[in-house]
């Protein structure tokens, strides 16, 4: 479990083939510090297990889901990676509950500066729109970050925009994202679950309560992720 707060940008110093998937080598001081084997540390929003490490850097396993579900396919070494360790039980939620299980990319469609701040518009999966609220959380590459505005539920083409404060610019790789580039998307727990309860909604002749009278389905239901 994460929280969204980067802690350090990492390097990808190596990158192997593993059967269909891959065994990436990062470059990460900060993660490793009190990292062991078998801890989970967020890979631009992917969690992924330590299964290597040294005194500045981590090896793990990357199978062929998350290569298909985020970024990370087509990842070489000289790349920049926003790092984070699994929040500790006792620690502060200091971002929003991210899992770092990626539900799809996004591609970001403008970068707008400001005198203090910076606006970044993302191209989203039709498939995710019914998940993002304008006001509520989004981890964009494990970011945690709020939603500045939102597409209307009619837009053949859904968007959301965040609104960077320099230290998010400065802190992550999102302070040299361009227009085109792909990112990683990870939506709220919280709306996933409610997704996926009213998709029993109709037709369901099972046991158990039944929902209310006026409930809808949303459109469409996501379920996957990755690790």
């Amino acid at each position: 479990m994460f929280t969204g707060i980067v802690e350090e940008i990492g390097t990808v110093t190596a990158v192997e083939p593993s059967g269909d998937g891959v065994r990436l080598t990062v470059q990460a001081p900060v993660a490793v510090s009190d990292a062991t084997h078998g801890d989970s540390i967020a890979v631009s929003g992917v969690c992924l297990t330590v299964v290597e490490q040294g005194a500045d850097w981590f090896t793990a396993d990357v199978m062929k889901q998350t290569l298909d579900m985020s970024t990370l396919a087509g990842v070489s070494p000289g790349r920049p990676v926003n790092l984070e360790r699994a929040t500790a039980a006792h620690g502060r939620l200091g971002g929003h509950i991210v899992q770092g299980h990626i539900d799809g990319t996004g591609e970001v469609r403008e970068v707008r500066p400001g005198e203090q701040w910076r606006v970044v518009r993302v191209g989203i999966p039709a498939a995710l729109a019914p998940l993002v609220v304008d006001k509520g959380s989004i981890a964009i590459d494990g970011i945690s970050l709020t939603v500045s505005a939102v597409s209307a539920a009619d837009e053949s083409a859904p968007w959301l925009e965040v609104s960077l404060i320099p230290e998010t610019l400065e802190a992550t790789t999102l302070g040299a994202a361009k227009v085109g580039d792909p990112v990683n998307l990870e939506t709220d727990i919280l709306a996933r679950h409610v997704q996926r309860l009213f998709s029993f909604s109709s037709g369901a002749s099972g046991a158990g309560s039944s929902p209310a009278p006026d409930a809808t389905p949303p459109a469409s239901t996501t379920e996957g992720g990755s690790r």
